[in-house]
């Protein structure tokens, strides 16, 4: 801007939105949007929007509620009076009937009478998903540390999370014992995340995969299972990798599937690899630690190589957690392409995944 020049004042298009802005703020406009037959649907549902917003957090206790106390299973075979629920569940009839109206209204159970419960079509959905029932009973540690959202935006105070994910700091090797929690919440959650990325990649075109943070080796199984031909080899940290090849020898999966520990901050990843998968790691480091990363992965990659990189979406969820959890952050593809060009690579392009919310895939080459 040369010196004396002005400031440019709002666009057409800010304009614009800031007149909208004032109209939805206005109780007078909102009364009229509601009474109005034209607008009601929208005024309705943005009304419901915010509501649930506002609500979100009930709501996830009583999801909360229904998984700590097994509802699901118990209306697994079929519906239930709120008597008998009451004696299975040690809760007063009165209790048990707001529970399960609770959780009728959220689509997790469903009347069938007028003293009768059976499954809704989100909680039959949960029973035949371990993996949310895990992160469900995680969020107690996660709802904790955002128990004053300011203070965590301040960093005023610590938090439970840091201390759950042990390598989040990058002080020291985390022993066996502290990554028994985080891993064996992996090992829960990883079967879903798996299962798009082999649907959408198929890895059969490839002799050997290094998966890197690949925990306790659940995708390394299941891609094992998709792939029979294909080499396997595991990089995470000492103890991780140590029960990986304990899983790997459980599954008689010794003679194709290795796992080294180490840490891609500071060694080398292991060569031999002509893919590299990088499964909902990234989105757990700063930018100078993925660029490593990345770096490591391109050093260790043929000139023909492929990198498979996949990532979770969610800014308001992630974002929140990561800063909990004290390092990371949701990233757009735009900036994860922007990334793997900074490190190296090169025709990069974006693969459909049947559920978009769990994971969106990548696949570079070294540039």
């Amino acid at each position: 801007m040369h010196a004396g020049a002005m400031p440019a004042g709002p666009s057409l298009t800010d304009r614009a939105l800031a007149v909208r802005d004032r109209l939805l703020s206005s109780p007078g406009f909102q009364r009229w949007a509601v009474a109005n037959p034209f607008t009601r649907p929208i005024a309705r549902r943005r009304a419901r929007a915010l509501f649930d917003i506002c609500a979100g957090f009930v709501y996830s206790q009583v999801l909360l509620a229904c998984v700590r106390l097994g509802v699901f299973e118990h209306l697994r075979d079929g519906p239930l009076p709120t008597a008998t629920l009451a004696a299975r569940l040690s809760l007063t009839p009165d209790a048990t009937a707001r529970l399960l109206a609770a959780a009728a209204s959220l689509g997790l159970a469903a009347r069938r009478g007028p003293d009768r419960f059976g499954l809704g079509p989100l909680g039959a959905a949960l029973l035949g998903n371990p993996a949310i029932t895990a992160m469900v009973e995680h969020h107690a540690l996660v709802y904790a540390d955002l128990g004053d959202p300011v203070a965590l935006l301040r960093r005023e105070r610590s938090t439970a999370l840091a201390a759950y994910w042990p390598y989040a700091t990058g002080d020291s090797a985390p022993s066996a014992a502290e990554i028994a929690p985080y891993t064996a919440l992996m090992s829960a959650s990883q079967p879903l995340v798996a299962a798009e990325v082999l649907d959408a990649y198929d890895l059969r075109r490839h002799r050997c995969l290094l998966d890197v943070g690949g925990g306790d080796g659940t995708f390394l199984a299941a891609a094992a299972a998709r792939a029979p031909n294909l080499r396997l080899m595991l990089f995470d940290l000492p103890a991780v990798a140590d029960r990986a090849a304990a899983r790997f020898a459980a599954a008689g999966l010794s003679a194709r599937a290795a796992a080294t520990g180490g840490s891609f901050l500071t060694d080398p990843l292991p060569a031999g690899a002509d893919i590299i998968s990088l499964i909902r790691v990234v989105h757990d480091h700063d930018d100078n630690a993925v660029i490593t990363l990345l770096r490591a992965a391109r050093a260790a990659l043929p000139p023909d190589g492929t990198l498979l990189l996949a990532e979770p979406i969610g800014d308001a969820y992630f974002g929140f957690y990561l800063l909990a959890m004290g390092s990371g952050r949701p990233r757009t593809p735009e900036r994860l392409e922007s990334l793997l060009r900074e490190a190296g690579f090169g025709a990069i392009r974006r693969v459909k995944t049947h559920t978009p919310l769990l994971v969106r895939l990548l696949v570079a080459r070294p540039a």
